[in-house]
């Protein structure tokens, strides 16, 4: 049927309409047994036709449900098996995260301990650089109470400008190296002459100063006259060794070392701990002093001297003072409440 304009008229439902259609939905049967009561009321069936139907319905209710029941198997399993496959991905996302992090955490630890012992050292040398010697004989001041006495000591090459000037600064840059390679092998922490207490790490004890100059550490000594053996055997050392192997021409003039030390015999560290930076100031300087005073004297490229703190102040020792007997060892104060 078409209106006046020629579109097609569509009759529009009413409520009543819709009221029946519900009616009509709902009486339909809505269950398997509401479904088997209304063959039996609506379609008058003979007895056995009717269970011939009703048993083909309940195979087509069994295998529709039996096909349910896998599809929803299958889907649980599927979406257990991609949670499964989630979460070992996510785990192994993880470990790869924490296995970075740690190796991300290593290199930069090893990045800053190579970067500090770098700050610490000198490049051609590997020896401590002499701002950190200075630091460690400044703790070595304020905290040490062992032994008698302790030394400081300054080395210089005899004459390094010649081998640089002549020689090539190749070869002066070997000497250096070379010098200090004895120096570490002859004045040694774990050194009979200078025992360390058993069981610890031997204490790094030499420095280059600069240029050609080394400076060094001997702690622990009984004897102030042990530390001039070490020096002794460390000059004899540089003498001996075969310079010729380096370049033949360092056969015109082999290598010499002059040396200054000041022992200093510690008493008590109550007198060095508040003073102790000042005191290492002061030990280096005397030696470099007795350092270029060794220069002067060809008979002799070992200068000695001896020194004790009095009044937070660095004096020579007198040949009548070098006797007499070691402070007593500072022990705690006793405890009021014993």
């Amino acid at each position: 049927m078409e209106g006046n304009s020629g579109t097609p008229f569509v009759k529009a439902e009413t409520p009543g309409m819709r009221t029946a259609k519900v009616a009509d939905s709902r009486a339909l049967p809505q269950t398997r047994s509401e479904l088997q009561t209304w063959v039996h009321e609506h379609l008058r069936l003979t007895h056995e036709s009717e269970g011939a139907l009703l048993s083909a319905i309940d195979a087509v209710f069994t295998r529709h449900e039996r096909l349910w029941q896998e599809s929803k198997q299958e889907a649980i399993q599927a979406l257990t098996a991609a949670f499964g496959e989630k979460m070992a991905r996510a785990t192994h996302e993880l470990q790869a995260k924490d296995a970075t992090v740690q190796s991300i955490s290593r290199y930069f630890e090893q990045l800053v301990a190579d970067l500090t012992d770098k700050s610490n050292r000198d490049p051609k040398t590997r020896l401590m650089n002499f701002r950190r010697f200075t630091e460690q004989l400044e703790s070595f001041l304020a905290l040490e109470q062992r032994g008698r006495w302790c030394a400081v000591g300054l080395v210089d090459i005899t004459g390094f400008k010649w081998y640089n000037d002549a020689l090539g600064h190749a070869v002066g840059d070997r000497i250096i190296e070379r010098v200090a390679q004895l120096l570490r092998e002859q004045v040694r922490s774990e050194d009979l002459l200078a025992q360390e207490r058993p069981g610890t790490e031997p204490r790094e004890l030499h420095a280059r100063l600069g240029g050609d100059e080394f400076c060094f550490l001997i702690p622990d000594l009984a004897e102030y006259h042990q530390a001039y053996a070490v020096a002794e055997r460390f000059r004899e050392a540089v003498e001996r060794f075969a310079w010729t192997n380096e370049d033949a021409r360092l056969a015109v003039q082999p290598v010499r070392v002059d040396v200054g030390v000041v022992c200093l015999r510690l008493g008590r560290v109550s007198e060095r701990r508040f003073v102790a930076r000042r005191l290492a100031g002061e030990l280096i300087q005397r030696a470099d002093k007795l350092m270029y005073e060794a220069k002067g004297e060809r008979a002799s490229h070992i200068y000695l001297v001896r020194a004790r703190v009095a009044d937070g102040e660095l004096v020579d020792l007198s040949d009548d003072e070098v006797d007499d007997p070691p402070a007593e060892p500072e022990q705690d104060a006793p405890d009021s409440n014993a």
